[in-house]
């Protein structure tokens, strides 16, 4: 069965890889296994400063939230917070987990987004360490993990891997972000396809699922595809973490109000989150 290598470069601090979360999920339920997602932190801030520097206010977070939410439907908090926080210190955990818990990296990445957009700031030691506890990991081992100098060198691996994109993204300069330096950088989500026989296929910057499905069928018109569930319960019961309505509205390929109508049907609990809600089947 042919795979394909996915690299993803994100951040979990980045609301664009947020919203966007519904189109993995749904590549995930259609081809499973035979996609090898490897995730690469593009570490968006160091400092809160950073953010300050650039004009990028709580005030403005809460507004490009709100915007965001209403465009792409993912639940994000839209109250100002105390500060933009920081994303590297979080990019540092995920990197911990791949260095040592390889199978954790995705999981605790996915908490430290639903976290941080449903208020707790993200550069908040407490936020890392619930993250940590909600999806199996030691707080205190992956504190240890991140403070090792293999990890910073892997994290800033990541970094400059984010700042070194291909000619193909290159092409696509509207799909990218400058840095400092004059060069470029991938935005979150980016992905590059790779097989083992060497075909690739750079999707810079947010895509939809229509794309990424074709960048597929273009690298690998072999791969089996999964039908759609058949009930939205299918989803939570699979996904192993709370759902958003927009990501099961997109694995099944029915509307949001519709996703919505159907989970409140079944029964599926609420976590209430600004607009809209993360659900899990009932105990």
């Amino acid at each position: 069965m042919p795979t394909v290598a996915i690299t993803e470069f994100t951040d979990p601090g980045c609301p664009f890889a947020f919203s966007a979360e519904p189109h993995r999920l749904r590549l995930r339920w259609l081809f499973g296994d035979q996609l090898e997602f490897s995730e690469r932190m593009v570490g968006l801030a160091d400092t809160r400063q950073d953010y300050l520097d650039k004009g990028f206010t709580p005030e403005k977070a809460a507004k490009g939230a709100e915007s965001l939410a209403a465009k792409f439907g993912m639940p994000m908090s839209e109250e100002p917070k105390p500060a933009v926080a920081a994303t590297v210190t979080a990019c540092r955990a995920v990197v911990a987990a791949r260095q040592h818990a390889t199978e954790k990296q995705w999981p605790l990445l996915r908490r430290l987004r639903h976290l941080h957009f449903a208020g707790p700031l993200l550069d908040d030691p407490q936020t890392i360490r619930d993250a940590a506890s909600f999806v199996g990991l030691d707080p205190d081992e992956l504190e240890a993990w991140m403070g090792e100098e293999a990890t910073e060198r892997a994290l800033r691996e990541d970094m400059l891997m984010a700042r070194d994109p291909t000619p193909a993204a290159l092409a696509l300069k509207d799909k990218l972000a400058s840095t400092p330096e004059n060069g470029w950088r991938y935005t979150c989500p980016s992905y590059e396809f790779r097989t083992a026989d060497g075909a690739a296929f750079s999707a810079p910057g947010m895509q939809s699922s229509l794309a990424y499905e074709t960048a597929l069928a273009n690298v690998a018109p072999g791969l089996e595809r999964r039908a759609e569930p058949e009930d939205v319960t299918e989803v939570l019961a699979w996904a192993g973490f709370p759902v958003a309505t927009q990501e099961v509205a997109e694995v099944c390929g029915i509307s949001h109000d519709e996703a919505h109508e159907k989970l409140e049907a079944a029964g599926a609990v609420a976590e209430p989150v600004g607009r809209d809600a993360f659900w899990t089947l009932a105990a």
